[in-house]
């Protein structure tokens, strides 16, 4: 197995080249068996402090937020987009094969990062992608756009995420949120833009598929 100070050799190793169920147009490094590379990431990294793989898989919000974009390249043609928390880097490729003009994917993760690189690469829009570990929380954004997928898991951050979004949405910048309706999603904010069946694995979402949907942050 690579070692742990190379993520983009321990990311091959570890995944296989699969179409996204709901966004087969876009090709990523995804793991074939959900608690298997868990338990493997959490045994080996969480010495040195890494967080679990959420880059490893396609999520349901993630899925139909990609699958809006894809369907609606207006939204995005010619803009700056920040795809936010973005793991995989599904959603910022989506942006960037619907013809955004530059794309900053952010995520806390190295391997995240990583991963970003290698499926950017994998997808021809590498030179469109700005991969970025800024923990972009609180501070002001230049984009016309800003993409937040699966991010309301956890009552903290989810408040967090909310505030900075609110902030900056009242500057000017449109914020779309895929989301499957967990826990801490501030619906009361949102209006639902779309709304799919979008295929994912049991052993991430107790499911095999997941009615997922896309939100528009209410002015």
């Amino acid at each position: 197995m690579p070692p742990l100070d190379d993520p983009e050799g321990f990311i091959t190793a570890n995944t296989r080249v699969l179409p996204v169920p709901h966004a087969p147009e876009i090709r990523l490094h995804v793991a074939d068996e959900a608690t298997e590379l868990w338990q493997r990431t959490e045994d080996e990294l969480q010495e040195i402090g890494l967080p679990p793989p959420f880059w490893a898989f396609a999520w349901a919000g993630g899925q139909a937020l990609a699958r809006y974009i894809l369907d609606n390249p207006t939204l995005v043609a010619g803009r700056r987009v920040v795809d936010f928390a973005s793991g995989s880097g599904l959603c910022a490729i989506a942006a960037a094969m619907a013809g955004a003009r530059h794309v900053i994917a952010s995520d806390l993760d190295s391997f995240a990062i990583a991963a970003i690189g290698l499926n950017a690469r994998l997808n021809d829009v590498a030179d469109c992608i700005e991969a970025t570990s800024t923990n972009l929380l609180g501070t002001d954004s230049e984009a016309d756009l800003v993409l937040a997928a699966d991010v309301f898991y956890e009552r903290d951050l989810a408040g967090a995420v909310t505030q900075w979004l609110s902030r900056i949405h009242g500057t000017g910048c449109a914020v779309l949120i895929g989301d499957p309706g967990r826990t801490y999603l501030p619906k009361d904010r949102l209006d639902c833009l779309a709304t799919y069946t979008v295929p994912v694995m049991r052993s991430l979402e107790d499911a095999e598929a997941k009615r997922s949907h896309v939100w528009r942050l209410r002015a």
